[in-house]
């Protein structure tokens, strides 16, 4: 099968893990990635923001021109998977849905449906008529998808990948300085509350380890520089700071309407203990304190922590249970894209 992949290498990125997927199952994959246009034309800050607000709407006669260069190769595609999605509206996919007879279809594990993101995806919601088949990754989303588009919509859960989260990547000794009783792995963001939870396991002389963009914002930067050990990590650093850590939280985004996260998921492949908060999705995913540590508040967080942490033994077992459930799971990218290309191949 032929497929023809547009996936945002700079925003998204776990998109190109999902390429990468796709490929190892056997499938023709040409990756194309509209980055590059969009970036020439945000490379100023007020230019950047003015576009994310408008959901790309003045891009869009570009993206219809940079999909030309690829036509003979998406005419003869059997797929055409949007990964993202948010830079392609209408006028894209009705060029798209002129130029091929294969099916469309948009990943997006964002919230496109949401308003946390203000106008980001506008062009994204008004093109959604025009896909075969749609994925979402929560009920809310998976409900207003069927309201808004005519196509399929699959319900799937996050995921890892199988090789970019391998917990062979980790180095071995770890280096000092990816060790830490407790990590975080993920980007400051308004309103959520990030810093606060990080700060109080601080507070409890609990040594915590951030890693992520956008830290420098956060209330109370002056006690958080201590803990920040460097901008977002990926790959065998990302695995290597997982399997450094005692345990690794997993913080939600509320405004995203998360229940799960790809943390989720990778943080037990990778072999670290997930130490997450607690809701129904997660409660579905491990046992609680058998498979992963789950908390309701910052205080039960950083009691559960420091009872764990004078028990070795019970960490371990909590991380080899972990690390066998989320793959009995079948929660990984590959899992993943065979449930998508099913769709796509049957309606």
């Amino acid at each position: 099968m032929s497929i023809v992949y547009l996936g945002d290498s700079a925003s998204e990125a776990t998109s190109m893990h999902r390429a990468g997927a796709l490929q190892r199952l056997g499938e023709e994959v040409l990756v194309c990635d509209p980055w590059p246009v969009v970036r020439a034309r945000c490379r100023s800050r007020v230019a950047d923001w003015l576009h994310y607000r408008s959901g790309y709407a003045a891009l869009q006669g570009e993206m219809v021109d940079w999909l030309r260069a690829s036509e003979a190769q998406i005419a003869r595609a059997d797929i055409v998977w949007i990964d993202g999605g948010e830079f392609f509206g209408p006028a894209a996919m009705d060029w798209l849905r002129r130029t091929t007879r294969a099916r469309l279809v948009l990943f997006n594990h964002d919230d496109p449906t949401g308003t946390r993101d203000g106008g980001r995806f506008r062009s994204l919601r008004a093109a959604l008529p025009w896909y075969d088949v749609l994925v979402a990754v929560r009920e809310q989303s998976e409900r207003e998808l069927r309201m808004m588009s005519r196509g399929r919509v699959v319900r799937v859960w996050r995921g890892y990948d199988e090789v970019c989260h391998a917990p062979e990547l980790a180095a071995d000794p770890i280096p000092p300085e990816f060790r830490s009783e407790v990590c975080f792995i993920g980007t400051w963001m308004r309103g959520e509350g990030r810093e606060k939870v990080v700060l109080e396991l601080a507070r409890r002389g609990i040594d915590v380890a951030v890693w992520g963009g956008r830290w420098q914002r956060a209330p109370g930067w002056r006690k958080l520089r201590p803990l920040w050990r460097g901008p977002a990590i990926g790959g065998a650093d990302y695995v290597t700071a997982i399997r450094g850590a005692k345990l690794c939280l997993g913080l939600l985004s509320k405004g995203n309407r998360d229940l799960h996260t790809t943390r989720s998921m990778e943080i037990p492949y990778a072999g670290g203990v997930l130490l997450a908060q607690r809701t129904p999705e997660h409660e579905v995913l491990y046992r609680d304190g058998a498979e992963a540590v789950l908390w309701s508040s910052v205080d039960e967080a950083a009691e559960r922590v420091r009872a764990l942490l004078d028990d070795s033994a019970a960490l371990e077992r909590i991380r080899r249970a972990g690390m066998a459930r989320v793959r009995s799971n079948h929660v990984g990218n590959e899992d993943m894209c065979r449930t998508i290309l099913e769709a796509a191949r049957h309606g």
